[in-house]
């Protein structure tokens, strides 16, 4: 299936994409099935596992790239440096491959080894750091925003507080979105870990229909909920999902509306995943699993015949090793779904 490109990386003719930028957006909504019989509602996926890079953060890393370009900062034969849990760092991986720059990544070394070695194998510089609050000068966003500050001709991309990210959002998701919905829709749900993806619908969303539902969702161990929910930055627990949740406000997300807040435990989330899997025949990523979960308590709160729009932010063969190991999943006290949860998506559209 040929899919013209968004606007970000300029235009196509007849739908064929010249190159990999271009391939960059106008993914489908994908109604899932199950779950919008389950709860009356009409449930969507933004389908963005469907990016030439395999996720979300190809939108993100497209736009600072472009932003970036044109202020004149980033040079032909120049080094973009990030600090990233995997999805941004390999979209940047892939840009960096096709416009001409060299790309040096630092990783958490929690992050799963799939993506670790997916971007060693797109060729970019890999240093795994370990994992260490933000307040730490060795957290590995810090790190990063240093190693660009003194590595001649390298520009830090710094998705967690350079705007390019959300306005990437703002200038493509969401319109993508509105114009799927056909200007119908109630509520937007979505994890944030940088904000971006998060506060550039809703951004553009609010604008378009002030009426329609923010709604931030959140893994244990991350301390947005409570500030959405006007608690101030505390987290409770902690969460094997990895990209989302923070313990601070970024600039990304600062300013963004949220109508509600909804907190989903890890084995929602697992069982989320594994009932898409069974029953929609999506195999996807863990931070999926928090949003379709957010989505479904967004739809219990606002009751049947509502229209509700989250996105299906990665595939689930970057945590193959994790999420759909039985042993893993067992050594942090959570058990693999053995059975659908949901009715079977044939038999509700029948």
């Amino acid at each position: 299936m040929h899919r013209q490109a968004s606007g970000m990386g300029g235009s196509s003719t007849q739908g064929i994409c010249d190159g990999f930028v271009q391939a960059v957006g106008n993914t489908p909504l994908i109604r899932l099935r199950a779950l919008s019989a389950l709860t009356g509602c009409e449930i969507l996926g933004k389908a963005e596992f469907m990016n030439p890079g395999g996720s979300v953060k190809d939108r993100a890393a497209l736009g600072i790239l472009l932003e970036a370009e044109a202020a004149g900062v980033l040079r032909p034969g120049g080094t973009v440096v990030e600090g990233t849990a995997g999805n941004t760092g390999i979209g940047l991986a892939h840009l960096c491959n096709a416009r001409g720059y060299r790309c040096l990544i630092v990783i958490p070394d929690t992050q799963s080894a799939e993506k670790i070695g997916l971007l060693r194998s797109l060729g970019a510089e890999v240093r795994t750091v370990p994992a260490v609050p933000y307040s730490d000068p060795n957290n590995y966003v810090r790190l990063s925003g240093q190693i660009a500050a003194d590595l001649p001709g390298a520009v830090w991309a710094n998705q967690f507080d350079n705007l390019a990210n959300r306005r990437a959002h703002y200038s493509s998701t969401g319109p993508e979105i509105w114009r799927q919905c056909q200007g119908r829709l109630d509520a937007w749900v979505a994890a944030t870990g940088t904000g971006g993806t998060y506060a550039g619908v809703a951004l553009y969303l609010k604008e378009q229909d002030p009426r329609v539902r923010c709604v931030l969702a959140d893994p244990h161990g991350s301390a947005l909920h409570s500030w959405a929910s006007g608690d101030g930055l505390h987290a409770e627990g902690n969460s094997i999902t990895e990209g989302i949740g923070n313990s601070r406000v970024t600039a990304n997300l600062e300013g963004a509306p949220i109508d509600d807040a909804v907190r989903i435990p890890d084995q929602a989330a697992l069982d989320t995943i594994y009932g898409l899997l069974w029953q929609e025949g999506l195999f996807m990523g863990g931070s999926v699993g928090i949003n379709v979960a957010a989505a479904v308590e967004t739809a219990r709160r606002l009751g049947p015949g509502h229209r509700i729009v989250t996105v299906l932010c990665d595939g689930g063969d970057r945590y193959r090793s994790r999420l759909y190991d039985q042993a893993w999943l067992a050594g942090r006290g959570l058990h693999q779904p053995e059975a659908a949860p949901l009715a079977p998506a044939d038999a509700a559209s029948r």
